[in-house]
């Protein structure tokens, strides 16, 4: 494989991604989970994300969140968040 698309950057010069998540039993998880896994894939830092977050790439309960921000993406012409929203609604888990 091509050293392109390998990351080799050591880890503390890698894109830091600071997820703010509410407690799991609030109620704005979800959508902060939602918005920590996009943003993780957005930076390729969905192994990160899901750690942060508990949740897999893919979560059916977070489907209605991820619909909403594709919605906004697509009104702001965010092409990268439109992409991994679809991307993120494409999976089966």
């Amino acid at each position: 494989m091509s050293r392109a698309f390998l990351r080799d950057d050591p880890p503390d010069l890698r894109p830091q991604l600071n997820h703010r998540l509410p407690p799991r039993d609030d109620p704005g998880f979800d959508a902060a989970a939602a918005v920590a896994l996009l943003e993780g894939a957005r930076v390729s830092e969905v192994l990160a994300a899901e750690e942060a977050t508990g949740l897999r790439w893919g979560e059916p309960r977070l489907r209605p969140h991820v619909e909403r921000l594709l919605e906004e993406a697509r009104m702001r012409r965010d092409d990268r968040l439109e992409q991994v929203a679809e991307r993120f609604l494409k999976q089966r888990l």
